[in-house]
């Protein structure tokens, strides 16, 4: 396996956050949480993804979600009524790596487009740390919540999402 840190854009926002991070490499096919978590041996209580929806109805809106692995998106109800839009889906991996310039599993919340609104579920707040992805599917990153706090465009939403 070769090594591989974050992309540039993201070291450097993690770099300039005073927080500590950890840049764990991985296989590029182990990078789906499920697997990372029982191959790497980390919590799927810790883990969050970062999810891109989008309108479907009306002007097309994208919205950038981050939430728990132990949890699902409200995509109907919750996300659907905030947006607000008659309905909304996830996006596809084309649409995300167009908006996000990153592949799914690798999708990461730090160094998003600033046009792109970043909604966090709030348990992802009381976690001490959370695994995110790395920007690529060749790591993950694990920081304190406390990043969002220096992340602009971000939203701190309740009941985002679920319990599985």
């Amino acid at each position: 396996m070769t090594i591989l840190s974050p992309p540039l854009n993201i070291r450097t926002i993690l770099e300039g956050s005073d927080l500590s991070f950890e840049v764990i490499p991985c296989d590029a096919d182990d990078a789906d949480t499920a697997v990372f978590v029982e191959k790497y041996g980390y919590s799927i209580e810790d883990s969050a993804n970062c999810i891109l929806v989008k309108t479907k109805t009306g002007d097309v809106k994208f919205i950038a979600c981050v939430l728990l692995a132990t949890t699902r998106l409200d995509v109907n109800k919750r996300v659907r009524k905030k947006i607000p839009a008659r309905k909304v889906s996830f996006a596809n991996a084309e649409e995300t790596r167009m908006h996000t310039g990153m592949e799914l599993g690798g999708v990461t919340p730090i160094g998003l487009p600033d046009w792109l609104p970043l909604w966090i579920d709030s348990k992802v707040m009381q976690r001490n740390r959370i695994i995110i992805g790395g920007g690529d599917r060749h790591c993950k990153i694990i920081v304190p919540p406390g990043i969002f706090e220096q992340i602009s465009n971000v939203e701190i939403v309740d009941k985002l999402a679920v319990p599985l």
